[in-house]
């Protein structure tokens, strides 16, 4: 059975991995651009279809840093979270972890109390008005080093907005070892927080080691390069360390050359735990339900494979347990009346 577009938009669906900024869509970020004049990024939603188009990976962080830089007061990150949270429920997202980044805010003159404030605002009111539950994983930006380090601990531990459920670790992978932070995953850990950091997506296996075995990652963010370790597999596989993928973010960096080299379908023929996620959905034109699509069309499912590609992102997402268990007989109900 065909597996078709109008089926994957009713389909409830979890996230674990999309970043806050990089799901400001073309609307939201024509807006904040408008608010802020004399940035390169465009104001006219078209033109910035445009502007996301990406040589590499380096490329990409450039291009997603000019749009950090259009959030410049709390009221611009209460508009961006609120309006990101909309988008998410108009694809059926019941659920989402949102990596989060507050240092790059903080550098740019917003104090991480008002921040904490603003997402927290838009937080509790995108669940009572648009059905959403989200939760945060604040996360390093690892070109920052330790001094941005330093103070997402601090922010993670000391302020610690009530949707923070983990600690994570983003930005460039080449350049930026992983072994040097692992004071402040290890004081997010004793502190209650997951340690959820980016592995292994424009660096090798050995990438994912570090953070398995020095951040104790329980879960990793992208995991591309895993299947070229056939040891690192049959760890991942034992320890059900579950793999956050993003298909078309990994082509539009140029990570892979295309969807059929896509890691994927290796993954999950050798038994790993995979989730499909968007990372930057409008920077890299793409949702959710697109990706679902595309997961769908690499591994032959149909629809309940797709249920149960679904199911998988609750069962391994943090949420509380009355929630995992309400999403997973509404995504078995669904696909059930869709069979």
């Amino acid at each position: 059975m065909t597996v078709t577009d109008k089926f994957l938009e009713g389909l409830p669906k979890a996230e674990l991995h999309v970043h806050h900024v990089g799901s400001a869509s073309p609307r939201i970020v024509a807006e904040l651009a408008a608010r802020h004049p004399g940035s390169p990024v465009p104001t006219d939603p078209a033109a910035l279809v445009e502007y996301f188009q990406f040589t590499d990976f380096a490329k990409f962080i450039d291009v997603y840093l000019t749009v950090v830089d259009l959030i410049k007061t709390p009221e611009d990150v209460r508009l961006l979270t609120y309006e990101v949270a909309r988008e998410m429920a108009e694809q059926n997202l019941r659920y989402a972890e949102l990596t989060v980044t507050p240092y790059t805010s903080m550098m740019r003159g917003i104090a991480p109390e008002a921040f904490c404030e603003a997402i927290e605002d838009a937080r509790t009111a995108a669940e009572k008005e648009l059905g959403i539950t989200l939760r945060w994983i604040f996360d390093i930006p690892g070109e920052t080093g330790l001094a941005g380090a330093d103070e997402t601990l601090r922010v993670a531990t000391k302020i610690r907005p009530d949707g923070l459920i983990g600690f994570g670790l983003g930005g460039p992978e080449i350049g930026v070892p992983r072994p040097q932070f692992k004071p402040h995953f290890d004081a997010a850990i004793a502190a209650g927080l997951r340690s959820l950091p980016h592995a292994g997506e424009t660096t090798g296996p050995e990438t994912i080691w570090d953070a398995l075995r020095v951040l104790r990652a329980e879960r990793i963010g992208h995991g591309t390069s895993a299947m070229q370790d056939p040891a690192l597999v049959d760890y991942l596989g034992e320890h059900r360390i579950p793999l956050e993928v993003s298909p078309t973010s990994n082509l539009a960096t140029q990570v892979v050359a295309s969807y059929d080299q896509h890691p994927l379908q290796a993954m999950v023929e050798a038994g790993l735990v995979v989730t499909i996620n968007s990372d930057d959905p409008p920077m890299f034109g793409t949702t959710l339900t697109n990706e679902y699509a595309v997961a769908a069309d690499l591994l032959g499912l149909d629809n309940a494979g797709v249920g149960e590609l679904a199911k998988t992102a609750v069962r391994v997402s943090f949420a509380e347990d009355s929630l995992k268990d309400t999403l997973t007989a509404e995504i078995d109900a669904y696909v059930a009346a869709n069979s």
